[in-house]
């Protein structure tokens, strides 16, 4: 490039290093906690379903001495709802009843036979229970039945599950 040079301001980050492999510099979303490697995922958001999946995993956990994932999985709404902008754009939504049930399954009995831990996401619930599946190693993810007009129109979060899913998926009804 003719002209005159401008030297990199002392402070400046390097963004990437095109003579570093792009897949090495990639880090996974979080460390999971080793002691939870090879447990049960259960997806859990309060519901009569999500309880009896939770009931399920729980004696599965504690079958298999290992541990237990608790996964709640926040909403994410399409911008449009509001803006009315196309294409939809999603936008994370607060969601409190993580807090919520975190103090809930804290005070829960039940939950005191195997060791557990709440691992809160937003998205696509599908992909995220996955995804926590595949960062713990998981041995099974354990979900309850989607009932109601919902799960008829968009399908069940237990049927795209097992249709996608790289390890076993157990639907409770």
């Amino acid at each position: 490039m003719a002209g005159h040079e401008y030297p990199e301001p002392a402070d400046r980050k390097r963004v990437a290093d095109s003579t570093v492999d792009p897949l090495a510099v990639e880090q996974p979303r979080h460390a999971c906690d080793p002691a939870f490697r090879h447990g049960v995922v259960v997806g859990f958001d309060g519901s009569t379903s999500s309880e009896r999946a939770l009931a399920y995993a729980i004696g599965m956990a504690r079958r298999s001495g290992s541990g237990l994932i608790i996964v709640h999985v926040a909403n994410r709404l399409p911008t449009t709802v509001w803006a009315g902008c196309e294409p939809p754009v999603f936008v994370d939504v607060p969601d409190h009843r993580t807090e919520v049930l975190g103090l809930e399954l804290a005070c829960a009995e039940h939950l005191s036979e195997v060791p557990w831990i709440l691992v809160e996401r937003g998205g696509d619930i599908c992909h995220e229970l996955e995804e926590v599946g595949r960062e713990y190693s998981a041995d099974a993810i354990v979900v309850g039945s989607t009932h109601g007009i919902v799960g008829r129109i968009f399908g069940s979060v237990a049927g795209r599950l097992a249709r996608r899913a790289q390890r076993p998926v157990i639907v409770i009804p």
